[in-house]
């Protein structure tokens, strides 16, 4: 069995029509519950959960404290590549997008590794596009090998791969990977990947299985928030998540919550979240689940991720670049996504201690798991 068939039990439609046929009630009895159902998460997120946005966060706030403390983890994402076989409607790295393509080499990689490590990270996340015969395995095995001397925790975000692939990876450093379906929308989903791999709804939905079944230590989940309806898209996620925690119960877990973000020429969001709604979605996700870890990203502006520091966010990023070579070789070229938040490492550190939080700078060590 995989999520498939768990999936396949869920229509669309009848699951928006519950969560917008939440009311008040169910979201007073969602916070009262000491466990939530995700039923409950349904409540959460619904309209009618709007009006209850400051109790959830004080929840959200006490929670978050009992489980992660004052302590913010930070990570940086490395672009290794640009190159893309895939057509997507939202990125700035499809295939259909005439831009400038690079690889980094190893020189480079060890370049912008000596800048990264600089700035005091211990964990990176790299990241490329889909381009299998490019940037694919055996490339994935070159670099793990030349960064497991210089990082405690390497994370992945790339093109989802087999079973066999991700076991081959896992001795050699690999920590964790993050594989976001985008939307559960299977129509929609077709609509923004008409061409590539990744235009296969299935092999994606099923990667976070492949990834259990190998053993990786921690795997984050999420969609592109703005491609179809936030709140079923988001309920989806959570199934998922629920899933995978029952039966890969050895593995962690992470959210991310990207917004659809404006690239060259780029797609406008179908279905734009307001701030307000966002600090919905994260406080009822904490409030499901007290263990998962919750990610924000330099997608959001300054002032938002200032403030979202103590309503449930345990992760950020700081001090980012979204195109290969970004840090040391190349500064110029078209990036992945806008930033929004343009600090440095050093000045989000010290709005943390501020704050009164901890920056941690690397993944949480396994002995501590």
């Amino acid at each position: 069995m995989t999520f498939k068939s768990i999936f396949e039990q869920h229509n669309w439609e009848e699951v928006k029509a519950g969560i917008y046929g939440k009311t008040a009630a169910d979201v007073e009895q969602a916070l009262h519950n000491p466990r939530r159902t995700l039923e409950d998460f349904a409540a959460l997120i619904s309209p009618a959960a709007a009006a209850y946005l400051e109790p959830m966060a004080v929840l959200s706030h006490e929670l978050t404290l009992q489980r992660f403390g004052n302590t913010m983890q930070l990570y940086i994402p490395m672009y290794l590549s640009n190159e893309c076989q895939n057509i997507c409607t939202y990125c700035g790295f499809s295939l259909d997008n005439k831009i400038k393509r690079k690889t980094l080499s190893h020189a480079e990689i060890m370049m912008e590794t000596a800048v990264i490590k600089e700035m005091g990270y211990d964990h990176v996340l790299l990241v490329t596009g889909e381009a299998h015969q490019l940037v694919g395995v055996d490339y994935f095995k070159n670099v793990l090998q030349l960064l497991r001397p210089h990082f405690a925790n390497i994370s992945m975000e790339v093109q989802p791969m087999d079973e066999a692939d991700y076991a081959a990876l896992i001795p050699l450093g690999l920590h964790a990977v993050l594989v976001y379906q985008e939307t559960y929308h299977q129509e929609d989903y077709k609509k923004h990947h008409p061409k590539g791999r990744k235009s296969s709804f299935d092999y994606r939905l099923e990667t976070p299985d492949r990834l259990g079944r190998a053993g990786i230590h921690k795997m984050g989940l999420g969609v592109l928030i703005g491609l179809e309806d936030w709140r079923t898209d988001s309920f989806f996620t959570a199934v998922h998540l629920q899933y995978l925690e029952k039966r890969y119960w050895q593995t962690k877990y992470s959210i991310s919550f990207p917004r659809l973000r404006p690239f060259s020429g780029g797609l406008a969001p179908k279905v734009v979240m307001d701030d307000r709604e966002l600090v919905q979605l994260i406080c009822a996700y904490r409030l499901l689940n007290q263990e998962i870890e919750l990610s924000i990203s330099t997608r959001e502006k300054e002032v938002f991720r200032d403030n979202i520091i103590r309503l449930g966010i345990t992760t950020m990023s700081a001090g980012s670049r979204t195109n290969p070579g970004g840090y040391t070789v190349d500064r110029q070229s078209l990036e992945q996504f806008e930033i929004s938040d343009e600090r440095s490492a050093a000045a989000i550190a010290a709005m943390l201690k501020r704050s009164g939080y901890e920056p941690v700078w690397k993944d949480w060590d396994k002995v501590f798991s």
